[in-house]
């Protein structure tokens, strides 16, 4: 491993550390259904329309070039699954479902993002990246099951965090193929100046229209400057300098980090099952990230250099 891979490993552990509190601080915002705070679409628009301001200056301050008209539908695509996607999945989502039993669900994001990333440099995943990556979502899917209750369903909240899973996945892949060729910050930083026309009407739409407690909007602070923000220009940063695939798997440690940071900030429960099951996702998506992955043809050079061998 060069420098430039170690140094990518820590940019894209420093981002995990900070994404690992977005579940706790979101749920400090939404509430729950017995004592419901901030609304999810809220949360996840105008954190977004925050950032979008701060984003503006601070293009403006770096002087940062139009993105190339190539590089417009790559930016789309990222802004509709971290600025859009996530956010607002997660947000309607956690106020159902406590953060600890969230970070579980979310726990296979490593692999999807390997997948993606795979898939859209034209790689190959093998046989037993397939396998672990159909055990480990079986895994996620039994564990919502076992939570669901009496009847065997999915509650709407899962659903709506693999959806949630999903969206992060194909942003992260596509905004680190943009930090190849843009700088890392500028890139998060378009993605949401991109959505502002959409973000800002909304988030001033949804507003809270009644007094909140403080708690309530440092969680919104939060997730609006670091999750929505600061995080990307160290995760981008770093999958641009590692590499998707080698850097991904850093995120094994944020459900973790996230139920840790669950217990004092929320009061919640970390259960013998809960962890049982983290620990079960992690290791498939450990095994997975350990399988080959292969180009799919001998354009292999073509590829992005961040998912090239260093």
């Amino acid at each position: 491993m060069n420098a430039a891979e170690r140094r990518g490993l820590w940019l894209g552990f420093l981002g995990v550390a900070i994404f690992a509190l977005t579940l706790p601080m979101t749920r400090l915002s939404v509430g729950t259904p017995e004592a419901p705070l901030m609304s999810g679409v809220f949360v996840a628009l105008g954190r977004a329309a925050v950032a979008a301001a701060l984003s503006a200056v601070f293009l403006l301050a770096t002087r940062a070039p139009l993105p190339r008209r190539e590089d417009w539908w790559p930016l789309v695509l990222t802004s509709a699954g971290v600025v859009f996607g996530f956010p607002l999945f997660t947000s309607v989502a956690m106020r159902y479902v406590e953060a600890v039993h969230a970070s579980v669900i979310v726990g296979v994001l490593p692999l999807a993002t390997a997948l993606v990333g795979a898939l859209l440099h034209r790689q190959r995943p093998s046989a037993g990246f397939w396998a672990c990556a159909i055990l480990g979502s079986a895994l996620v899917v039994a564990f919502a099951l076992l939570r669901s209750g009496p009847g065997v369903q999915l509650h709407l909240a899962d659903v709506l965090l693999l959806l949630a899973m999903a969206c992060a996945a194909v942003g992260y892949a596509y905004g680190a193929r943009l930090s190849q060729r843009m700088r890392a910050e500028h890139v998060i930083c378009w993605a949401l100046v991109i959505a502002t026309p959409l973000t800002l009407p909304l988030a001033w739409w949804t507003r809270p229209a009644v007094a909140l407690p403080a708690s309530a909007w440092w969680g919104f602070a939060y997730v609006s400057l670091f999750s929505m923000w600061i995080g990307f220009f160290a995760w981008y940063r770093g999958l641009a300098l590692g590499g998707t695939v080698r850097v991904s798997q850093v995120q094994l440690v944020q459900p973790f980090m996230s139920m840790l940071f669950a217990v004092p900030l929320l009061g919640e429960r970390l259960d013998l099952v809960t962890l049982g099951f983290a620990l079960g996702v992690i290791a498939t998506v450990f095994l997975g990230r350990r399988m080959p992955v292969r180009p799919a043809a001998r354009s292999a050079p073509s590829l992005s250099p961040a998912m090239e061998p260093r």
